[in-house]
């Protein structure tokens, strides 16, 4: 029998390989935890089987991380979570302990495999494949690049990396550089750093590697830093976190300049009425905020842009004092609800 479907929602998840963090999709089932790079996706990164495994949480592994539970797998390997407030973690712990016991009862099932890869030849070992490219003398140099007004520090353009690749005979030819130089992003060994980069990285359900010179990456535990950027919202006044916090959680939002959409988390104040915007794979920094006094909030069911990005159903639209239009989408019709409820009674009663 198929497993059922218990619970899906964001939560930011720990690399297998490095120590890099991201926001993906999570379905719970009773048999086991699937993560999806984007809620639409078909096929999953990965899936963790539930039969023997342990869960610890809270988990004090990562000190300056909150809200972090991880699961052990019955082979002993470790998947780390990181919830985005405290009831959130505990719903998922809840779910996942009860999915485990009832394994542990001996209940089976019978899946089909979704998972659709990119196929390595079984001989190629990334970090290895990692280790070489980072080599001081023979590897692939760092650079300063600049482009568009900011200066990207500790950087690499995607030519130079298929161009090392097959130098050093690691691949016979593009394709298969494409290939090896797509694991490795995949897997978290490089990051892209420019726009170029960061919209074939976003592009499917499969990063896509970019052979080209104004295409950026940087490897993952270099120094990396870009200057002479700011965000959309970068004056934020200490006045903003004043209020009390009324909600908080993880939602898509559109970007204003590119219009792709990402997972922030927000966090909805009131007096002063304010939502803030976080990365949530990072620290406690917003990335922007909106100011909700006089604002509208109404339920949409089409946003401009939406559909090429897969966007669709759960859709919600703030509109600002100033005329200002901010698209967010939920991850179920009853969570679209509790934020337009509350973000309504905030903007009508904040400052």
């Amino acid at each position: 029998m198929e497993p059922r479907q218990i619970r899906e929602g964001y939560l930011v998840k720990k690399g297998t390989l490095l120590n890099s963090w991201k926001a993906v999709w999570v379905v719970l089932s009773e048999d086991g935890v699937e993560f999806y790079k984007k809620k639409t996706d078909s096929s999953p990164k990965g899936m963790i089987p539930l039969k023997g495994a342990t869960l610890i949480s809270p988990c004090q592994d990562y000190g300056k991380r909150m809200l972090v539970f991880k699961i052990t797998t019955g082979k002993k390997q470790d998947h780390f979570f990181q919830a985005s407030h405290v009831e959130e973690r505990e719903f998922w712990v809840k779910d996942m302990k009860r999915a485990i016991t009832c394994l542990e009862g001996g209940k089976k099932f019978a899946r089909k495999s979704t998972r659709r890869s990119i196929r390595l030849p079984d001989k190629v070992n990334l970090t290895e494949l990692y280790t070489l490219m980072k080599d001081q003398d023979d590897g692939v140099k760092e650079l300063k690049l600049e482009q568009e007004n900011r200066v990207f520090n500790h950087c690499f353009t995607g030519a130079t990396v298929v161009e090392w690749l097959i130098s050093k005979e690691k691949a016979r030819n593009t394709a298969e550089a494409l290939m090896l130089a797509t694991g490795l992003l995949n897997e978290g060994f490089l990051q892209p750093a420019g726009d170029l980069s960061k919209e074939g990285a976003e592009s499917g359900e499969q990063s896509v590697f970019l052979d080209q010179t104004t295409a950026l990456y940087y490897f993952a535990d270099s120094g990396f830093f870009c200057e002479g950027y700011s965000s959309d919202e970068d004056v934020l006044l200490k006045q903003e976190f004043r209020g009390n916090i009324i909600k908080q959680g993880c939602l898509l939002k559109q970007g204003h300049k590119r219009k792709n959409w990402k997972v922030r988390k927000f966090i909805l104040r009131d007096d002063p009425a304010y939502v803030h915007y976080y990365d949530p794979t990072k620290g406690d920094d917003p990335l922007g905020s909106i100011h909700l006094r006089g604002s509208v909030i109404t339920a949409v069911e089409h946003v401009p842009d939406a559909k090429k990005y897969d966007i669709d159903g759960n859709l919600f639209e703030i509109i600002t004092s100033d005329e200002t239009h901010y698209f967010l989408q939920a991850a179920t019709a009853e969570e679209r609800k509790e934020w337009i409820t509350a973000i309504q009674a905030v903007s009508k009663s904040g400052k």
